[in-house]
């Protein structure tokens, strides 16, 4: 089952917090959601550079607050803010309501399946090598500090005239354990022979080593023993 499931959406509303946070009838449902894609679509479009790995929205009575989660923040803030500015305008723009942009940091984009999908799809689109793409970025991602990686690429590779699936892995990518992070990103990179799509998976470890016990103490589930680095 965990090769046929998209482990975030496996995840959502057990481990994995929802990326749009609102709550609407039955009558506005399908509009607002066709909205959300909107907004996430012309923000992926308009800023393909900015390592944005993740668009969370969430909707109020009033507003719309967009939560932008990118590696390189200051293409999309600009010079003192103006590029955000009108950014915001864009958006109220395209969907007539008040927006509100946030910019979340992504401290390390190799921990991101996202943009390590979009990393590999820049290195096909610029007529590299797909093994040689998937080395660079195997060994990159492994000395980033992740307990494992998974990369698969199918479509015309090569060049060849029939497309086909490749594949490498390091380390554990355990699919149904679902304490573990298993972080989920695919891209499409467009070549001149070809559509070629990109899939990553990355192992980032227990949800709770992440977080510390904190959320574990809250829920009165505290451990009492230090905890062993599993091994698989």
């Amino acid at each position: 089952m965990g090769q046929k499931t998209r482990p975030t959406g496996f995840r959502i509303g057990i481990v994995e917090d929802w990326r749009s946070r609102w709550y609407a009838s039955k009558r506005e449902f399908g509009n607002l959601l066709v909205e959300d894609q909107k907004i996430r679509k012309f923000v992926k479009e308009k800023y393909k550079f900015a390592g944005i790995a993740k668009i969370e929205i969430e909707r109020t009575r009033d507003q719309v607050i967009v939560l932008l989660h990118s590696a390189r923040p200051g293409i999309i803030i600009g010079r003192k803010g103006q590029e955000i500015d009108r950014l915001k305008a864009d958006l109220e723009r395209l969907t007539g309501r008040r927006m509100e942009v946030k910019i979340v940091e992504v401290n390390n984009p190799y921990h991101s399946a996202v943009l390590v999908a979009e990393d590999i799809a820049q290195q096909l689109q610029k007529r590299g090598s797909f093994r040689r793409a998937i080395k660079r970025t195997l060994d990159q991602v492994m000395e980033a500090g992740v307990n494992g990686i998974k990369v698969e690429l199918g479509g015309r590779l090569g060049g060849s005239e029939m497309s086909r699936r490749e594949k490498a892995s390091r380390g554990s990518i355990p699919l149904s354990t679902l304490r573990r992070h298993i972080d989920y990103g695919y891209t499409v990179a467009k070549t001149a022979q070809g559509v070629i799509g990109v899939k990553v998976w990355i192992d980032l470890g227990f949800y709770d080593e992440e977080n510390g016990d904190g959320a574990d103490a809250q829920a009165g589930q505290a451990p009492q023993k230090p905890k062993r680095s599993h091994k698989r």
